[in-house]
């Protein structure tokens, strides 16, 4: 594949409600940002590896860890601000810094600890061998499939759906997919044409239910923690 320059950014603000300090929380013996960074790392492609925080905390961590920091502005990483604006932030403060331009922009959220290194190459192969603009991690929905979901309207099951596909085989429905949050990556134009990962081509990298735990709540917590105990209890065991 041609050289490209592709940057990884790691976004990891200080502030979070669901679970208080969530990107440096001790997931398995170290914090759970390490997990992202640990994976960049062995990427084949990204050329440079970056995490965007407010944090004091976390901006050590991540530097210890082995990537570089940009400091973001506090509006930058408030409750309401968007993601996308502390990428662009981050984007411009290392271009201006190394003197270079990036050809893809790969965004790796702390939040999914179960993405591999292959994921990400996988996922970026994906898109410049497809010549799509774009790529989003997705996993497949499985038994929550929108085909079964319903409204409650004064207090009586109202089906959004044909109901009759509350009795069809979950083997037979139509596979249908969710974004995961593992993985999103797009050309550096379409960020900034976009304000978004989004382009008008964007392919689909599909991984398992198991490698898309997206930590939000504390359960997503203990069960990114049993998957890792179990992968490493196999590990110990070849």
């Amino acid at each position: 594949m041609k050289k490209y320059e592709i940057l990884g950014l790691i976004p990891a603000r200080g502030g979070s409600k669901g679970i208080p300090r969530k990107n440096i929380r001790i997931l398995y013996g170290k914090p759970l940002i390490v997990y992202t960074i640990e994976e960049a790392l062995k990427s084949r492609y990204l050329t440079k590896i970056v995490t965007s925080t407010d944090d004091k905390e976390i901006a050590k961590i991540a530097k210890e860890s082995g990537t570089e920091v940009v400091i973001r502005p506090k509006k930058l990483a408030t409750d309401e601000s968007l993601v996308i604006d502390a990428v662009k932030h981050a984007i411009s403060f290392v271009e201006d810094k190394e003197g270079l331009k990036f050809d893809y922009i790969i965004l790796l959220q702390p939040t999914s600890p179960l993405r591999t290194a292959q994921d990400i190459d996988n996922a970026i192969e994906k898109m410049i061998n497809l010549k799509a603009d774009s790529v989003v991690s997705v996993t497949e929905v499985g038994d929550k499939h929108p085909a079964r979901m319903k409204k409650i309207v004064n207090e009586r099951i109202v089906d959004i759906f044909d109901k009759e596909l509350d009795f069809v085989p979950r083997q037979k429905l139509p596979k249908i997919y969710i974004r995961n949050g593992a993985i999103y990556g797009a050309k550096r134009e379409v960020i900034y044409k976009n304000n978004s990962f989004r382009g008008n081509d964007c392919v689909a990298y599909i991984m398992s239910a198991e490698r898309s735990i997206n930590i939000d709540t504390e359960l997503d917590f203990k069960l990114a923690q049993l998957m890792i105990e179990n992968v490493k209890n196999i590990g110990n065991r070849t």
